[in-house]
């Protein structure tokens, strides 16, 4: 059997592009870690070509984990939609985390933090369990993600917005390191209300997009920029209209927040939350 050792590390998601680009059949990501269904969904969303169909079967808790994220998630959904990443749970996985083709499998083994991937093409092997696994996946229960595609949010968030908010939020996005909303970690509806007080957005509109498109409901939007506000992030002055209550406007709640830039806002708001 042709064997070799391959060390992944920081290069996973150049490995897994190359593994895209050379082969044409699904592949199959069997039990995959929490690390390398990571590593796969970015891999495969920064990929600049035609993806071959990927099929992940994966525990239900690590897909859950994962999608925590709303970074991960979204970009997830991109691909779900664009039918290029499929996701489905087995109840017991006792396979190690294999990425199977029809040319070659990996096993991914992690050793001290580093990811390292044991590769066999030999075809006595790969084609059995590519079929073996192609199966395992057809019988499997589909994995239902419920954020919404990432292009859906930022293209609705201009039209509906505006185009300032979008690259504010985009901004926010790439200044953190995952959105979770867990300790001093922001997530989706945080972001999307500071991004909205950033521009002076008016807060019904930034609670209509969120709910309209998915990212969470008008009443955890209220929830959140009740929260905001306690801890002096944002502020809201009432708007009139010409029928019905005043509307609230969205604004940072300081000058010094009103006039820092990305970087220095997040790490400012994750003070507060911390």
């Amino acid at each position: 059997m042709a064997t070799s050792a391959t060390t992944l590390e920081s290069d996973i998601r150049e490995h897994l592009q190359t593994i895209f680009t050379e082969t044409t059949a699904p592949l199959v990501v069997v039990n995959p870690s929490e690390n390398v269904l990571e590593a796969l969904i970015i891999a495969a969303t920064e990929y600049d070509t035609d993806l071959p169909e990927v099929r992940v079967l994966a525990a239900e808790s690590i897909l859950k984990t994962v999608v925590e994220d709303f970074i991960i998630a979204s970009h997830a959904a991109d691909l779900i939609a664009d039918d290029t990443l499929a996701l489905r749970t087995a109840p017991e996985i006792s396979h190690n985390s294999l990425l199977v083709t029809s040319e070659q499998i990996i096993a991914f083994i992690s050793i001290d933090g580093e990811i390292r991937g044991v590769a066999s093409d030999e075809s006595e092997v790969v084609e059995p369990m590519h079929e073996t696994f192609l199966n395992e996946w057809e019988t499997a229960e589909p994995f239902t993600l419920r954020t919404p595609p990432y292009s859906q949010v930022l293209d609705t968030l201009e039209e509906d917005i505006g185009t300032e908010t979008k690259d504010d939020f985009v901004a926010l996005l790439d200044s953190v390191e995952s959105v979770r909303g867990t300790g001093d970690e922001l997530d989706e509806v945080e972001i999307s209300l500071l991004a909205a007080a950033k521009n002076e957005v008016l807060f019904y509109d930034i609670g209509k997009w969120g709910e309209d498109t998915g990212v969470a409901s008008k009443a955890t939007f209220s929830r959140v920029k009740t929260m905001l506000e306690d801890r002096g992030l944002v502020e809201t002055e009432k708007v009139p209209i010409e029928v019905g209550r005043p509307r609230l406007r969205l604004r940072l709640a300081t000058e010094d927040l009103q006039k820092t830039d990305i970087e220095e806002l997040v790490h400012r708001v994750q003070e507060q939350l911390a």
